[in-house]
């Protein structure tokens, strides 16, 4: 009996206030979104940095003659030098951290060029002898980078040690701060959201004040007067969470997993699956905030 009384309660109130119920799922499932991409860029990143740390290179960069580097006083590599460099790398001091390597000349490093700035202006401004030769360092350990840069770094004929980890940090902070800039917008959403379910439990309470008064009149508990209220906020928050959720998923299986997987397929994205687990929180989050909006409303309008 009380449970079919509060379910029709519930309908009763969503069907009357259809219009801002509407509001607080449009809005709830833009904050929570919002809140998903966040932690999809988080996911992301993590997937990335295990992906690419571990084929992270070293590239050792050798001097051609324009280099203005202190190892490169006599000018461009030497063939001695680089030959020494080459005995270093295979050194038993050297090789415990080496995985492999090999050498980049200056027609390769100009092909490579070439290839990865097919559609700059500037790509016919730039020859061979431009560009500096190099030895390519696989690392048994990305961590012990630092080794082998100080081991390198003073040698003749080096103009430059390079860890790929360097510019794979600047991209991962420049996603940090679109996750950063993607929790502030979902906080204001939040908020948002909050007021409206606050109102629309407001408008409920009001137009059912003559049904709470006797209810109070005749001993009904505060949980039988509130209940079907903070379920009307509850169930409309669900709703906006799940269909956070769902674009999500989305997301995830057709951008990620079918567009930008065939434009880059040596890049790690993240899978649908793992969007998944996002939804607990997702769903958590919204009937929170719906619950503590709604107790607070009832407390100051009902008197209960």
């Amino acid at each position: 009996m009380r449970a079919a009384f509060i379910l029709g309660e519930i309908a009763g109130g969503l069907r009357r206030n259809l219009t801002m119920v509407v509001s607080v799922i449009l809005v709830t499932f833009v904050s929570l979104t919002f809140v998903g991409a966040a932690g999809m860029l988080q996911l992301q990143i993590n997937q990335m940095k295990g992906y690419w740390y571990d084929r992270v290179q070293v590239a050792i960069f050798l001097c051609n003659g324009t280099s203005k580097a202190p190892g490169c006083v006599s000018g461009a590599v030497t063939d001695d030098q680089r030959k020494a460099l080459e005995a270093l790398l295979s050194s038993p001091a050297v090789a415990q951290y080496v995985s492999d390597y090999h050498f980049e000349s200056q027609n390769e490093a100009y092909q490579h060029y070439r290839e990865q700035f097919a559609n700059s202006p500037i790509v016919d401004s730039v020859t061979p002898d431009q560009l500096p030769a190099s030895f390519r360092v696989n690392l048994k350990d990305p961590q012990k980078y630092q080794i082998i840069s100080e081991t390198f770094s003073s040698r003749p004929g080096v103009r430059l040690v390079s860890d790929q980890r360097e510019v794979l940090e600047r991209l991962f902070s420049v996603m940090n701060a679109a996750s950063l800039v993607a929790i502030v917008i979902a906080g204001v959403m939040i908020v948002c959201a909050i007021l409206l379910i606050a109102t629309t439990i407001r408008l409920s309470a009001f137009s059912r004040r003559r049904e709470t008064g006797i209810m109070r009149l005749v001993g009904a508990s505060k949980l039988m007067i509130q209940l079907p209220f903070v379920l009307e906020g509850t169930i409309a928050a669900v709703i906006g969470a799940v269909l956070a959720s769902g674009t999500l998923w989305a997301v995830a299986k057709f951008f990620l997993g079918d567009v930008l997987t065939s434009q880059y397929p040596g890049t790690a994205f993240i899978s649908p699956s793992q969007t998944l687990m996002l939804a607990p929180l997702l769903v958590g989050t919204g009937v929170v905030l719906a619950g503590v909006s709604s107790m607070l409303t009832l407390r100051r309008y009902l008197k209960v």
